[in-house]
């Protein structure tokens, strides 16, 4: 395969960039004004490029979060794989026991991002954006199925990936319950969320 010029080199770097760019910004901006409040326009004049560049990249305003959303899953599935390997000799009682961590640190991740919880609420509210949040969560279900099937000979795929997908489901909405409810800690929720997930994840020997 030839390789590509200094030029055509150059030239998708700045593309990546841009659209890099692009995505910060929009993040920013959802940290400062909500979803509902920021425009294109208004992300181009904080990036400091013009509409077209943006509109090379995406159509409006919610292609720029769903694309943040995508980079939303996947640094939270990272943490997922990362997860899984660390606990992996441990069995089901192991991933059972630490649900707890995963949990604290997807909750994080979001945190961390910023406008993360603007995202999280954007793919669980929008009919444009939930495909993200549906696709991402089946990627979880099916690495979780992955590796919960060798411990459960006398369980199907199919049963631990119901099991699996509805947790997920669960988790994420736990999540989104520290984000949004004040009037219980983020202790209590983090506790009772991993005391059911692991009750749920242990009854699938039965």
């Amino acid at each position: 395969m030839a390789k590509p010029k200094p030029k055509e080199a150059s030239a998708g770097v700045q593309k990546q960039s841009t659209r890099k760019r692009l995505l910060d910004t929009a993040s920013q901006l959802l940290a400062e004004f909500g979803i509902d409040r920021i425009t294109t326009n208004l992300i181009c004049e904080r990036a400091g490029v013009t509409p077209p560049a943006l509109y090379y990249y995406f159509g409006d305003k919610y292609e720029v979060i769903a694309a943040l959303g995508e980079r939303l899953m996947d640094r939270q599935n990272e943490a997922l794989e990362r997860w899984l390997e660390r606990h992996a000799d441990g069995g089901i009682e192991a991933y059972a026991e630490h649900t707890g961590d995963l949990l604290r640190e997807t909750a994080e991740i979001t945190e961390a991002e910023p406008g993360g919880i603007w995202i999280e609420r954007a793919l669980h509210s929008s009919p444009r954006l939930e495909h993200i949040r549906i696709a991402s969560h089946r990627y979880v279900s099916d690495k979780l199925t992955d590796a919960f099937a060798r411990f459960l000979p006398d369980r199907s795929r199919d049963q631990i990936w119901l099991r699996m997908r509805m947790l997920v489901e669960f988790g994420y909405v736990a999540t989104e319950l520290l984000h949004a409810e004040t009037g219980i800690s983020r202790e209590a929720i983090l506790a009772e969320t991993t005391k059911m997930q692991k009750a749920a994840t242990l009854a699938l020997r039965d």
